[in-house]
């Protein structure tokens, strides 16, 4: 395990809380690296395989993949405190600050019976252990589906706070799952974000990135195992808590459904979308939006 020179993150003790529940655990910090996501992907690959961009994301598979050694598949939890080429969804990119921003990944063999929601019950269990609420409260940390995590500044308006990248690589009958985090953490001068700029900060003004990571290393790792078991359907209630599409009108890049308003999400996590008819919409290649003046 490497420590950073810059900021305290205590992996040693976030791997003695871990490791029980992954076995072989490894945790690992870097100062500067290019993309998590992209070095767990990439670790050990056969020598001519596929790139680490080939590699299949939940909702596009069964399809090509990256092949990698049956020895490497132990879990890593990998952060890095600068990450100069973060990958988002549908391939684009995301910026972070040292000191700023947390960014990490976690990668671990999953074998669920149905690998649609994953990245819902995700984004609910980050949402959950950054901003616990009581029943009757109503949640400032919201989700946008598939993969984002909003502020929320009024119903159906907020900021993007955060984002969810969810990969897979073959091992044989098996599949290693990487998730990769992106969460803003204290202020950053950015520009040209289409969904506004938020931070933890907001919430917690003290909150620095090895707190953050600590508060939701452990809640992630049990979502991930009981995806494993149980699938998305037992968090529908809990997301639907949290769900800044719900009840708003939507626009879609899936040609069928253009524009419509958003029914929340099924139990396989695909988002309803109502334009006259009900319409499931499943991730992949497809982008979701509030109509413009639907949000702030």
């Amino acid at each position: 395990m490497l420590d950073s020179q810059h900021l305290q993150w205590n992996a040693e003790a976030l791997w003695q809380r871990l490791e029980p529940l992954l076995p072989g655990l490894s945790v690992e910090v870097l100062a500067r690296a290019d993309s998590t996501n992209t070095r767990l992907l990439e670790h050990s690959r056969h020598a001519g395989t596929r790139a680490a961009d080939d590699a299949t994301r939940p909702g596009e598979l069964p399809g090509a993949s990256l092949r990698r050694r049956a020895a490497d598949i132990q879990p890593c939890l990998l952060v890095a405190e600068h990450q100069t080429a973060g990958r988002g969804r549908l391939g684009r990119d995301w910026l972070s600050t040292p000191g700023a921003s947390l960014t990490f990944s976690l990668s671990l063999p999953l074998a669920p019976a149905d690998w649609s929601g994953l990245s819902l019950a995700v984004g609910l269990a980050l949402a959950e252990a950054l901003d616990p609420c009581a029943a009757t409260a109503l949640p400032r940390i919201h989700l946008k589906w598939p993969n984002d995590l909003w502020l929320l500044d009024a119903p159906g308006r907020g900021r993007k706070l955060g984002g969810i990248l969810v990969e897979t690589a073959s091992l044989g009958e098996r599949r290693l799952c990487v998730v990769g985090v992106g969460l803003n953490v204290a202020p950053q001068p950015v520009q040209g974000l289409s969904q506004g700029f938020a931070c933890l900060q907001e919430l917690q003004p003290a909150i620095t990135a090895p707190a953050v990571l600590a508060r939701v290393a452990e809640p992630l790792v049990r979502a991930l195992l009981r995806f494993e078991a149980e699938g998305f359907a037992p968090c529908m209630a809990a997301y639907a808590r949290r769900d800044v599409l719900r009840g708003h009108p939507v626009t879609t890049t899936l040609a069928e459904v253009p524009q419509g308003v958003a029914e929340g999400v099924d139990e396989r996590g695909a988002l309803r979308v109502r334009d006259g008819q009900l319409h499931r919409v499943v991730s992949g290649e497809v982008s979701v939006r509030l109509q413009p003046g639907a949000q702030g």
